[in-house]
């Protein structure tokens, strides 16, 4: 019974106020007893010991028990006792986006803290999780392209991939245009109805087969929006400037150079945006814009249904009453 009701809900309450009854009947039933005892006048009452009520005389009391359930039921029936069921159905449609980041020695430049580098993978990390519905992919570039990871929606092996990412890890130079036309053939044949690339750089076009402006008509084509963001200080910033044959860097003071007209350009034709951040608190807000600009497309559908609950309880009710009548017509019969 109890597990019946767990999970039911009465719509008409203002019925439980007939419960009062149910003490009101206990009251009358006993007093109905005390009138029925007779008294009987017997100089001795020791013939008498030793005669015990039949059972059947004991289970007369039943009768009232199942007319108090019968009238219990009933009460539960008139407040309408429901279930409710209901369930969304959710459409999520996500956005396929390749991040391609420049992975140039200039990356380690120290006008971010710790370095540019190290503060755009920070917060790429940040951008991910900010978009669970979105397969993702991750291109670095430097004076060529490198497919670091294809789109994907397990996010966790982007992530685990940023931290092994090295600057000066590919050729030297700073090819955009690869860059940009890597990313877009990482996803140019997504199905996703938006199709984005992020190219993050902090330097000028200077190698490379594939001119940045080429790139972004191929980007165009295939229906690619590019957002690109230049990393950089203005004027001067502390980096690299020569590389020593045991690894070490050499960091001198370099007039800070990002083709921010081409990159705006690029942002232009694909239908993008160009930012450029001169600090880390600038770039996760660059970030954060790219995030309410490209939102996943999520619909829900809400449904409810109800369920009456009043049939059980009323044929219960009737079960009460009609077995209260066979007992008293058949069972404990009483003469007049």
């Amino acid at each position: 019974m109890l597990s019946y009701f767990s999970d039911i809900q009465f719509a008409e309450k203002h019925w439980f106020w007939l419960f009062l009854l149910l003490p009101l009947m206990i009251t009358w039933y006993l007093i109905k007893l005390k009138s029925l005892e007779g008294e009987l006048n017997y100089a001795s009452f020791s013939l008498l010991q030793g005669i015990k009520s039949s059972f059947k005389a004991k289970l007369r009391h039943v009768l009232f028990v199942f007319r108090l359930m019968a009238v219990s039921l009933l009460i539960l029936a008139l407040a309408r006792p429901q279930s409710r069921s209901s369930w969304k159905d959710t459409k999520t449609e996500g956005i396929d986006i390749v991040i391609s980041l420049d992975v140039s020695l200039s990356m380690l430049a120290k006008d971010f803290k710790p370095n540019r580098l190290a503060s755009a993978k920070d917060v790429i990390t940040d951008f991910i999780d900010a978009r669970p519905n979105d397969k993702i992919g991750l291109v670095i570039f430097g004076g060529e392209a490198f497919t670091q990871c294809p789109l994907t929606t397990d996010h966790k092996i982007i992530k685990n991939m940023l931290p092994e990412i090295k600057a000066g890890s590919l050729d030297q130079g700073t090819a955009i245009g690869l860059g940009l036309a890597n990313g877009v053939a990482r996803i140019k044949d997504s199905q996703a109805k938006s199709k984005v690339v992020i190219l993050v750089s902090d330097g000028v076009n200077n190698v490379g087969e594939i001119a940045p402006l080429t790139a972004a008509e191929i980007a165009k084509t295939f229906g690619v929006r590019v957002y690109c963001v230049g990393i950089g200080s203005k004027g001067k910033a502390l980096q690299p400037v020569a590389m020593y044959p045991n690894g070490e860097l050499e960091y001198d003071y370099v007039d800070v150079d990002i083709d921010d007209a081409t990159m705006t350009q690029i942002s232009k034709m694909t239908g993008g945006q160009y930012f450029r951040a001169t600090d880390k608190e600038s770039l996760e807000k660059t970030y954060k814009e790219i995030d309410k600009l490209e939102k996943s497309i999520i619909s829900e559908q809400s449904f409810t249904n109800k369920a009456e609950h009043f049939l059980p309880l009323a044929i219960g009710a009737l079960v009460c009453l009609v077995t209260e009548f066979l007992l008293k017509r058949f069972v404990f019969k009483t003469i007049p």
